[in-house]
């Protein structure tokens, strides 16, 4: 009887050895899947970022110089990260991460690259607007072969946008063709490029009236994180 209880007594110790062993190569094995993945994540996050801002026009990192614009303050339809691109320390572009709900195949995510530069408009003498860096599509549920052609694999739909601004077209010209605008739509589908021309010109309009703030904004937020981090205290 004393041998059957050892021998239980060992059974169960290997069991609970095994057993930890197993967890710990579980919890160890998704540590290094975790940090894969969030790598490969950023490395495409910042590979489709430069498609709109080339790497060679910055030189901070692009993916920790930003802040989320809350849907509540801007009006936007979800949260929008705003990546700022800067060099030798001045604001070179901003790209929104925006999404619209408004596609036939619902929520589109798109990165919105707004210049910092401005340019003077022939309607608005004394006005001057962002123009566009550029756009692209990041994520979608529209139906292959119709509504994907916003991506810029597929069609060079989307480079319609590059260094437009407020003016050029002027903003009634800023909608579908089918709704009166100037930009084209796909046949057979206006659904989806009519929700992202209406999300590239909310983007846009925003961007002309908040630009600089948000940047100023990011910047405090920035230094106050750096002083509380060493310790100072600001006057």
């Amino acid at each position: 009887m004393k041998k059957h209880i050892q021998a239980m007594q060992k059974a169960g110790l290997s069991l609970a050895f095994f057993a930890f062993v197993s967890v710990l190569f579980v919890a160890v094995t998704d540590q290094l899947t975790k940090d894969r993945i969030a790598q490969n994540k950023r490395q495409m996050l910042l590979s489709a970022l430069n498609q709109v801002v080339p790497e060679n026009r910055y030189d901070n990192d692009l993916i920790n110089d930003r802040i989320i614009l809350k849907s509540e303050q801007s009006g936007f339809e979800r949260d929008a990260p705003v990546y700022f691109a800067t060099k030798n320390g001045k604001l070179v572009a901003a790209i929104f991460e925006v999404t619209t709900l408004k596609g036939y195949g619902g929520a589109i995510k798109i990165l919105i690259g707004i210049n910092a530069n401005t340019q003077s408009t022939a309607l608005h003498a004394t006005a001057a607007q962002h123009t566009i860096a550029g756009v692209r599509v990041i994520e979608h549920t529209e139906t292959p072969g119709l509504g994907d052609r916003m991506e810029a694999n597929k069609s060079d739909w989307v480079l319609s946008f590059n260094d437009k601004y407020i003016g050029d077209p002027p903003l009634s010209g800023w909608y579908v063709k089918k709704d009166g605008g100037q930009f084209d739509q796909f046949t057979g589908a206006t659904i989806t490029p009519r929700a992202i021309v209406n999300a590239v010109r909310t983007t846009l309009l925003y961007a002309s009236d908040h630009l600089q703030q948000l940047y100023d904004s990011s910047l405090k937020n920035r230094t106050d994180s750096h002083n509380q981090a060493t310790g100072q205290v600001k006057p």
